[in-house]
């Protein structure tokens, strides 16, 4: 069965940083396209970040310069680099692989003020 699986979460203080990894159980992962997501209280949905097979990288405006994707084919990994975090940032941050729909269960991520 696929699957994406994220860890690396938790609590951080304003201006911190945190890594998440998404280890990606699926085929043929170095020709899939990848994105990390995020849910925060009372927001949508967002596109934080993706990355597709050629490693060419796409921001939202509000991580731009903050946040770096990233993958690694041969470990099959996802990886998703916080810097300089916000409390603004606090959210579930969600793997996703587009073609053909799949997410992770999502990996909470805290940024105290």
């Amino acid at each position: 069965q696929e699957q994406l699986v994220e860890s690396g979460g938790g609590l951080v203080e304003y201006g911190g940083s945190l890594r998440l990894s998404c280890v990606a159980s699926i085929q043929h992962f170095e020709y899939t396209h990848l994105a990390w997501y995020r849910h925060g209280p009372g927001q949508q949905r967002e596109m934080v970040a993706h990355i597709t097979t050629a490693d060419t990288t796409t921001y939202a405006a509000s991580v731009k310069d903050r946040f770096t994707i990233s993958r690694d084919n041969d470990k099959r990994t996802l990886y998703l680099q916080m810097d300089r975090l916000k409390p603004e940032d606090t959210a579930i941050y969600y793997c996703h692989r587009p073609t053909p729909n799949l997410w992770g269960k999502g990996v909470l991520v805290t940024v105290s003020s």
